[in-house]
């Protein structure tokens, strides 16, 4: 049994009481209305506003099928090099533009790139590959519409969906000039690693996995497609440089050891950041954690760097 104890600080600690105060353990087993009211609450309950210099603008992107809300940062001293296209966490059936605003607005404001989020089609209303086709539109749009580069970005599920992206456009020539990637479900293997050793470690666990799995999929079995599992991909080469940032604290962390050594072996870049202590989710935690607030830095950093097509660590 790992002892969370020793693992976690006072501090990370105070945080994930705070959270399971707003959105308890036992939240998948509400309803989908539910769960979505008590983690849009908890969302508001942690929001820590935009910085200052900091403007949002919410529009769509036109589709003939299907019309994606997205929502633009821009800073008050912009930064021309990149732009970001953030795609939010929340296991495919939570979040939207209001849940990471504030996580981009600080984006926005320490790196200067215009950052523009996602509000992708949720499940169980829309299946896969509903969450993932809104995504690849949202980065043919980013690519059509800004001269810059486009850098990917996402959390937990976001963080499947913008690699999910990087494997379909890695032939493209207007592919993304990376990818950072903060605690992603990549599709690893269940039987190892983190999964065993942290089945059940706060903020999430094994169960809440399967859960979000099957809403997502509608219980199909969907072995192999690599946009729902990136790490089934047989070919890992010509990859964007990438950056993935874990929770030791979270069943997916080995997910991230296991695709830097994937695309490393393909000839690639890629790093891999294990944060000690930490737990899934802890984007929120930035403001009030100091592991969490020097994590947030180093996610600044990746962005920053490899938004500029340099890779020197």
């Amino acid at each position: 049994m790992t002892n969370y104890k020793k693992l976690i600080d006072a501090e990370t600690w105070a945080f994930i009481e705070r959270t399971n105060s707003y959105y308890p353990p036992d939240t998948i087993d509400y309803t989908i209305a539910e769960q979505r009211a008590i983690y849009d609450r908890m969302c508001r309950e942690f929001s820590a506003g935009y910085p200052d210099g900091v403007t949002a603008e919410t529009t769509v992107i036109a589709a003939p099928a299907h019309d994606v809300p997205i929502r633009i940062y821009r800073s008050a001293a912009p930064n021309a090099s990149a732009m970001v296209l953030y795609v939010h966490g929340g296991g495919y059936i939570l979040g939207g533009l209001d849940s990471h605003d504030d996580v981009c607005a600080e984006l926005c404001a320490r790196t200067g790139y215009e950052v523009v989020s996602v509000d992708y089609r949720l499940a169980p209303e829309h299946l896969h590959p509903a969450a993932f086709d809104d995504a690849m539109g949202a980065f043919e749009w980013a690519t059509a519409t800004y001269e810059c580069p486009v850098l990917l970005c996402g959390d937990s599920a976001g963080g499947n969906l913008a690699c999910a992206v990087s494997h379909a456009t890695r032939g493209h020539v207007t592919k993304p000039v990376g990818q950072v990637l903060i605690y992603p479900g990549l599709g690893g293997d269940r039987s190892l690693g983190s999964y065993v050793t942290h089945a059940e470690a706060p903020m999430l666990t094994m169960r809440d996995l399967e859960f979000y799995k099957n809403i997502r999929t509608g219980g199909v079995d969907a072995t192999g497609d690599i946009t729902l599992s990136p790490l089934a991909d047989a070919d890992f080469a010509y990859l964007p440089p990438t950056v993935v940032i874990t929770a030791e604290c979270d069943p997916l962390s080995s997910d991230g050891e296991a695709y830097r050594d994937r695309v490393v072996a393909a000839g690639g870049r890629a790093w891999w950041f294990e944060e000690p202590g930490l737990v899934h989710g802890y984007l929120r935690a930035r403001h009030t954690a100091g592991r969490a607030r020097s994590s947030f830095t180093r996610i600044v950093d990746a962005v920053t760097v490899l938004g500029k097509g340099e890779w020197i660590w």
